[in-house]
């Protein structure tokens, strides 16, 4: 089992920058594959970022590559996303998701949201024009 809380979103002006964490608990963490995802209203759940269990492997969203990284501290049970030059349709809820796994995050699969057995309530992330 893995449960996950994520914090750090808010309410930011286009160009600006956000850093959001979530905090695992549970065994498996540290040999999970974690996942961010995004939802905004109305649409489907999208996604954002994955990092393999040891960090040593990435994968990114088109819509985000360059502006957007994704890290892990496995000895704090935490995955971050550090979020640069945000503009408004980044606005969504943001959401962490664990698949315990050891593969490398290149496969498009985990790009797929079922694949993920744990998730995050979800920050919110809203960034004004």
């Amino acid at each position: 089992q893995v449960q996950l809380v994520e914090s750090g979103g808010g309410l930011v002006q286009a160009g600006a920058s956000l850093r959001l964490s979530c905090a695992a608990s549970g065994r498996t963490f540290s040999s999970s594959a974690m996942g961010w995802f995004r939802q905004a209203p109305g649409k489907e759940r999208d996604f954002v970022a994955a990092i393999n269990w040891s960090g040593g492997s990435t994968s990114y969203a088109d819509s985000v590559k360059g502006r957007f990284t994704i890290s892990r501290d496995n000895a704090k049970n935490t995955v971050y996303l550090q979020m640069n030059s945000l503009k408004p349709e980044d606005t969504a809820v943001y959401y962490c998701a664990a698949h315990p796994t050891v593969q490398s995050v290149a496969n498009n699969l985990f790009k797929i949201p079922r694949i993920y057995e744990y998730w995050g309530q979800g920050t919110q992330v809203t960034v004004s024009s």
